[in-house]
């Protein structure tokens, strides 16, 4: 055993886990996640990227005043075949049936604008791979329609940057799933925190514990570095199962110490709010709105802890990268000193505890 009573705790805290069902089913989930990322993501970059997913074409049927030009512009984006119909009622009649997947009805003005009107069939999934389709092709005709037009311009318009063919499944990996496998423990270890610190104080166990040799202020110590050592070592192992199913992760001890930081900051607000409000569906809401909040004022900053983590694992940090890194970790380590302080001052307060 342990010549720390700290150290003892929080075995005995990790051990505990094994009885929590919702944490443990938590844990599978990411661990299915992980584990099954190469075939997951194929499915889930469907719902971050529609236009991704191939399949069938979209047949779109046009009628009115302009259609020809829209039907050619449909004609040159590949996945919608676009028929033109001048019977405008034929057209919505051959729609309403399920010929089409959807119809467009165009209106041209004397100056040469066109006003479509876009109706689709209310298919699920498949609607939205046709609002999809139907958006890049009407995105080609208005290239085209300013192509035509541009005689008619007052001013240069500003430049267009080239459109990235970067493959949407990368791009899901590491901006999505990466980020969610290595924030969702950070969220959970806070939650066991809460939980721990409000289960003890409704059972009364913290007078039990008091009368080991151990103070209150170790005890607190101990739960919170097995719920801030749980979530780091998830992550490890969630960026190996990434490794072995073909996703590759550089600068993998800037991430765990990222996230490290962000842990030990996180339990540590968890156990304070739990000492706060006792009550623990109190202090879970609490919590769950502080750790929202934070994420939301993260926002502000000049990049996003999800982006850093994105471009750190990716292998394309940037100087600011590093820099936001280094706070991180000092934010981390002071964050874990407050914390600490005033924690060691609320359990004397409210638990009638000793240094």
């Amino acid at each position: 055993m342990p010549r720390d009573p700290r150290l003892t705790i929080a075995r005995r805290e990790l051990a505990a886990l094994k009885s929590e069902k919702t944490i443990v089913l938590a844990l599978l989930i990411q661990l299915f996640v992980a584990g099954f990322s190469s075939f997951l993501v194929v499915g889930l970059v469907s719902m971050y990227d529609p236009s991704s997913v191939e399949g069938g074409s979209v047949d779109v049927a046009i009628t009115g005043e302009g259609g020809e030009d829209v039907t050619r512009a449909l004609d040159s984006v590949d996945g919608i075949q676009p028929v033109s119909f001048a019977d405008a009622d034929g057209a919505e009649s051959r729609f309403r049936d399920g010929q089409y997947d959807a119809l467009l009805t165009v209106t041209e003005s004397e100056d040469g604008r066109l006003r479509i009107r876009a109706a689709v069939a209310d298919s699920g999934v498949q609607s939205t791979l046709v609002v999809v389709r139907i958006r890049d092709g009407l995105e080609a005709l208005e290239r085209d329609r300013r192509a035509a037009f541009d005689d008619r311009l007052e001013f240069e318009p500003i430049t267009l940057p080239e459109e990235s063919s970067g493959s949407p499944y990368v791009g899901f990996t590491y901006t999505v799933l990466v980020p969610l496998l290595c924030f969702l423990p950070v969220f959970i270890s806070g939650s066991i925190a809460v939980d721990s610190i409000s289960e003890e104080l409704e059972r009364g166990t913290f007078e039990l514990l008091r009368a080991a040799p151990v103070s209150i202020v170790d005890i607190l110590d101990g739960k919170l570095l097995a719920a801030a050592s749980l979530a780091p070592a998830q992550v490890a192992l969630w960026l190996g199962l990434l490794h072995v199913n073909g996703i590759p992760i550089d600068n993998v001890p800037a991430v765990l110490g990222l996230v490290a930081a962000i842990t030990a900051a996180i339990v540590g607000l968890g156990i304070t709010i739990a000492l706060l409000a006792p009550d623990r569906r109190q202090a879970q809401l609490v919590y769950s709105v502080g750790v929202l909040s934070a994420f939301v004022v993260a926002s502000r900053l000049p990049e996003h802890p999800a982006n850093t983590v994105a471009k750190l694992s990716v292998g394309n940090p940037t100087g600011q990268t590093w820099t936001l890194l280094a706070g991180y970790l000092v934010a981390g380590a002071l964050a874990l000193v407050v914390v600490r302080l005033l924690v060691g001052r609320l359990s004397v307060e409210h638990l009638g505890g000793d240094r």
